[in-house]
């Protein structure tokens, strides 16, 4: 399901993947290719958001004058989703990326309209002849910052501010836990669900609600840096996500979680610029370079950043699974076994995930 591009992402560098330029094919395109961008929220200095615009940069970087990129910023998901892209394929973008779950109907709907435009829904998993679908393995990087959290915390309570109980967010918060409670296995993590992805007053008052609650480091599953903030106002430690946050949290950033898209849409709009773009569903990670952790914090000691450092290199080589199990199963905090002893999920179960492992503190609203 995911081997589609797979072979050119391994072959990049590890943590800067660099994808080979390709011959043009036969009827390629020569003008510059139009490459549009559709962002969920505004764009800020650091968050989801800010990421995938690091991405739409790191094309114009790479491509020149080959490529003219445009963005549009602050669409919420739903109609005003389908009317921007729509838009965008109407005024000659050959390619358009559309990063936010809720953005993935929206854009079939469009798609199916304009045969001749390519789409790439990021975070979506529906695919036709003119839509590709890429995610990332965002609980690899979570799991690494879980040990982080582990090492750091005196109370052995983390909190963790999610948007949505989708797979997506209950695979991080698992990841993050099992990663904690891998090196304090009394470790447990109080979660805050908002139903909102970008909401900073709703974002800061969740984790200073947690702050009131015996945690000391904080995670998040949010579009903007409030929780980071918070975590720096109160003197407690916080897991950065999506971007590196030291700016706003110079004190309270321990590590970060980064994505790295990049490289990702340079190839992509390269292979619209060489007509070989093709369809195809691809989950990359720390192996393919498009999940980093790093970033650290200048209160954490050195032996913790090799730690995580040295499991993020086992990650990547495949030696360390997060939902592999060890010597006893892996049960859910209903008592449940998820993973039997020994054995590991497959894709399939994890993208299907819907419970939530022994040590999270919080349920799952269905």
């Amino acid at each position: 399901m995911y081997k589609n591009l797979a072979a050119t992402l391994v072959a990049a560098c590890f943590f800067s993947p660099v994808f080979s330029q390709t011959t043009p094919a036969k009827g390629s395109v020569t003008e510059p290719v139009k490459a549009g961008f559709v962002y969920v929220s505004p764009i800020t200095e650091a968050g989801w958001t800010r990421q995938h615009d690091e991405g739409r940069k790191a094309v114009e970087a790479a491509l020149g004058n080959q490529v003219k990129t445009t963005f549009v910023e602050n669409v919420a998901e739903g109609a005003d989703a389908e009317r921007v892209i729509r838009d965008l394929a109407a005024t000659g973008h050959q390619i358009i990326f559309t990063p936010s779950f809720g953005y993935m109907e929206p854009t079939l709907k469009v798609a199916q309209d304009y045969p001749q435009v390519k789409f790439e829904s990021i975070t979506g998993y529906k695919t036709t002849p003119n839509v590709a679908a890429a995610n990332a393995r965002y609980y690899e990087g979570r799991y690494l910052a879980g040990i982080a959290a582990g090492r750091m915390s005196k109370t052995g309570v983390a909190g963790f501010v999610a948007g949505f109980p989708i797979p997506e967010v209950l695979q991080g918060i698992n990841a993050f836990t099992l990663g904690m409670r891998s090196v304090n296995p009394q470790a447990t993590v109080k979660v805050v669900w908002l139903n909102v992805w970008f909401d900073p007053p709703k974002e800061r008052d969740a984790a200073m609600a947690l702050f009131n609650q015996d945690v000391d480091v904080i995670a998040f599953h949010t579009g903007s840096t409030a929780v980071m903030a918070a975590a720096q106002e109160r003197g407690k430690m916080a897991v950065a996500y999506h971007s590196d946050m030291r700016k706003t949290g110079p004190d309270a950033q321990i590590v970060a979680v980064t994505h790295q898209w990049g490289a990702y849409y340079t190839e992509r709009v390269r292979a619209v610029q060489n007509g070989t773009w093709k369809s195809a569903n691809l989950w990359g990670g720390v192996r393919e370079g498009m999940i980093r952790v790093g970033d650290f914090g200048t209160r954490v000691p050195t032996a913790v950043q090799q730690e995580v450092l040295n499991a993020q290199k086992a990650v990547g080589a495949g030696k360390l699974q997060p939902f592999r199990a060890g010597k006893a199963p892996v049960r859910d905090n209903e008592g449940q076994e998820r993973i039997a002893a020994g054995q590991a999920l497959s894709d399939a179960q994890i993208l299907q995930m819907n419970w939530l492992v022994e040590g999270v503190v919080g349920k799952v609203s269905r």
